[in-house]
Formats: structure tokens, C-alpha cells, sequence
């Protein structure tokens, strides 16, 4: 496996949280904020954590806070933000919104290291999430050049890429569910 030295966390938290009311990463899932299950899943696997967020709130957790480059331009440019700030090769990129995600799921992207794939994100119940990734540094150039041009949607950059997709199984996928609305809280707890 690749060295945890050689990969940061990067955690997004600067969305706007419109159909939950209230801003996600903060909420509580079994007696802990959304982001610090995140937080947990990484801290194994990598050398450091910073969080992308303009919201001074996320200080409190003692990683170091990048606000986006560029405001209001979504995950694209707070994946470039935390890319930018990042100092390693390979970066494990996560939303905030993903409080049952776990370091199993985040090794299997690591595993899948190759020589030629810039992005390794997870494919679950057929859909690509390049919110749950693994992004090599030399993306940072390619995202900023396009949202210069005014480009703000991640998947376009995501496909001027090499990307490798790895697959989960019905179990696994379980665990990389996002929650977005308070039904989608309601749904995990036991």
C-alpha cells in the first residue's frame, strides 16, 4: 500500500447545504459532527487533513482550513482549493456529507494507485463519485485553468482526466450513501 506520507485528506465542507437547512458537515450522526466520521475514515491513511470550507466553525477540529479559492463555484473549485494547499502526490478527496464512510472503502482507491490514472473515484450502485477520490496533485493545474474559463461543474473537469473507477459491491456501497436531506438522515439511524 502506499505510504500515508505521500497522501492528504481533503475534506469539502463549503456547500450550501439548501435541502438540509442547516449547514451538513456540523450535523450530529450517532453523537459526532458529519465531518469528523469523515475525519476518522482518513486519519489512518494520510499525513494530513485540511478542510475546504469559508465557515471558521470547522476550526475547532484542529486541521488546517483553506477557504475556496473561488467562491460560489462549487466542488470543483474547493477540490482545487484543497489541492493547491495540499504538499503530497496523492490526495483522498471526500465530501462532507458521506458519515458512513470508512478508511475500508478509502484503501480500496488506494490500492488502485496506477501509473497512469490521475483520479480514482468510487463507483457505487452505477454511479461515479468524484466525492469520494483519490485525486493526484497535477489535477490542481487542469481545474484552475477551467474554472478560469468559467467552468463549474466537477464532472467536466472529472473527464478531462485519466480516470480509473473502482467498483463496489451492494455491501460496500452502503457505506459511501451522502445525506442530504433530513429523510436522508432519518434512513441510517438504527
Amino acid at each position: 500500500m502506499m505510504n500515508k506520507n505521500n497522501i492528504t485528506g481533503i475534506i469539502l465542507s463549503g456547500g450550501k447545504s439548501s435541502r438540509m437547512g442547516t449547514d451538513k458537515g456540523l450535523l450530529l450522526f450517532e453523537n459526532k459532527p458529519f465531518i469528523q466520521h469523515s475525519i476518522d475514515a482518513l486519519k489512518p491513511l494520510v499525513s494530513e487533513i485540511i478542510i475546504v470550507s469559508n465557515n471558521k466553525d470547522y476550526n475547532v477540529f484542529g486541521f488546517k482550513r483553506v477557504e475556496d479559492a473561488i467562491e460560489n463555484a462549487g466542488p470543483l473549485a474547493g477540490i482545487y482549493s484543497g489541492l493547491n494547499e495540499s504538499k503530497t502526490d496523492y490526495n483522498l478527496v471526500l465530501s462532507c456529507d458521506i458519515p458512513l464512510i470508512s478508511s475500508e472503502i478509502l484503501e480500496k482507491l488506494i490500492n488502485a494507485i496506477d501509473d497512469v490514472s490521475e483520479i480514482i473515484q468510487i463507483e457505487s450502485e452505477g454511479k461515479n463519485m468524484p466525492l469520494i477520490a483519490l485525486y493526484k496533485k497535477s489535477c490542481a493545474a487542469k481545474f484552475l485553468k477551467l474554472l478560469n474559463e468559467g467552468e463549474r461543474k466537477l464532472q467536466v473537469a472529472v473527464n478531462k482526466c485519466n480516470v480509473k473507477n473502482v467498483k463496489l459491491n451492494e455491501h460496500d456501497a452502503f457505506f459511501t450513501k451522502n445525506i442530504n436531506t433530513k429523510n436522508d438522515l432519518k434512513a441510517i439511524i438504527k
